[in-house]
């Protein structure tokens, strides 16, 4: 095996690790995947990864019900830096107007990595929301949505919004999706980081 694809192995380890430990409330080991100034960017949260932890913990107990399901990953290795790319969902599970419903948001996790001690650890996590969609649990049920509403909410994660400020949570509106302005803003972001520059948050 040569020496960057063990190393791509490593980076897609501590995705997988990231995904299987948050969603399983692992708390401990999930804080392990981070570096120290992690942070994580979501659409209902944005800031250090501790307090990422905190208020998911917080959630939990509410219970609110989000988890991810991850697809297949690129990654480019530039010395001790790293960017990856992942294919993956977010599924949200809560009432939408009094119905028992499922959000699921596909997109791609686009993660800043960098070797800290010795190891990959993640330094900051941006979703890209590509498209998403809303069902009742019970296939049955009668969904009724706010059509004016829904449509202020950004085409990438409509629904995930729905459900997400319709639960109280304030949802960052302007989220790269997979088509537009921010997300090549933040693929030349990644590129500058990657060549050596700063991260820009």
């Amino acid at each position: 095996m040569s020496d960057e694809l063990s190393e791509e192995l490593k980076i897609r380890r501590l995705v997988e690790r990231w995904a299987v430990w948050r969603d399983a409330g692992d708390w401990e080991r999930f804080a392990t995947v981070w570096h120290p100034e992690g942070v994580m960017m979501a659409t209902w949260f944005q800031g250090p990864y501790r307090e990422f932890i905190r208020v998911t913990q917080e959630g939990w107990a509410k219970g609110v019900s989000i988890l991810h399901f991850l697809g297949g990953s690129a990654i480019e290795i530039a010395g001790d830096r790293a960017i990856a790319q992942t294919k993956m969902t977010i599924s949200q599970r809560g009432p939408v107007e009094g119905v028992l419903c499922d959000v699921v948001c596909t997109g791609r996790f686009y993660d800043f990595i960098t070797r800290h001690e010795g190891e990959w650890k993640l330094l900051h996590r941006q979703p890209i929301y590509e498209k998403d969609r809303i069902d009742p649990v019970d296939p049955a049920a009668r969904l009724n949505l706010d059509s004016a509403r829904l449509e202020q909410m950004p085409e990438g994660y409509r629904h995930l919004a729905y459900i997400q400020t319709g639960i109280g949570y304030q949802v960052k509106m302007d989220m790269p999706m997979l088509k537009g302005p921010e997300v090549q803003a933040l693929y030349a972001r990644g590129a500058r980081w990657l060549a050596g520059g700063a991260l820009e948050r």
